[in-house]
């Protein structure tokens, strides 16, 4: 018998199951390098867009080594060494671009806070741009904010520092690949039921 390299089926709806399982053994096999993608995706921030005195790659570095010396958990400091890959690809909604890819790697309240870690950031400048520095207060009531304020405070609006002791990714890496190991839902995307921000 010949292996079967694609599925049967031009249309989903006509999908057997030795298709689908023929599909998830195939995209198995792609995930095993997703770490590495996703290591490499953040090397693509290595780039002087000018104005910043570090590249966003020495800030996301920065972030993590700030969030490891604090003595934060791994998911928090990959969260911190992540929280801004999404940059490039999607630089007015960067936030929940690296939540969406954390999501099924680390618990809520992470992703919570990468997610939101945006609006919150704008407290240091929204008002010497017309808005709103105090938008962030719209979640005061929510059990996170005070560790959204605390992530901000403490490992984001203070990583611009060319003079930081930063640590190389090499010591990142690990981490990462831990953290993003396993996810902790599954590989299918859960629908669940629309949350209150």
């Amino acid at each position: 018998m010949t292996e079967r390299h694609y599925v049967s089926w031009t249309r989903m709806e006509d999908g057997a199951a030795e298709d689908w399982a023929l599909l998830c053994e195939k995209e198995e096999a792609f995930n095993a390098d997703h770490v590495d993608r996703v290591l490499a995706q953040l090397k693509t921030l290595d780039v002087d867009w000018g104005g910043y005195r570090v590249t966003r790659f020495e800030h996301s570095l920065q972030s993590a080594t700030r969030a490891h010396r604090d003595g934060a958990d791994e998911e928090m400091v990959v969260a911190a060494l992540l929280h801004d890959i999404g940059d490039i690809l999607s630089p007015y909604n960067h936030s929940e671009a690296a939540a969406a890819l954390l999501k099924p790697y680390v618990s809520e309240r992470v992703h919570w806070i990468v997610k939101h870690h945006g609006l919150f950031q704008g407290y240091y400048y929204n008002h010497f741009l017309g808005g709103d520095r105090n938008a962030r207060d719209r979640f005061k009531d929510h059990p996170w904010y005070d560790d959204c304020v605390y992530f901000c405070a403490n490992y984001d609006q203070n990583a611009f520092d060319p003079e930081y002791d930063t640590l190389p990714l090499a010591v990142f890496e690990p981490m990462v690949r831990r953290v993003l190991a396993h996810p902790k839902f599954g590989h299918l995307e859960l629908s669940e039921p629309a949350a209150a921000e």
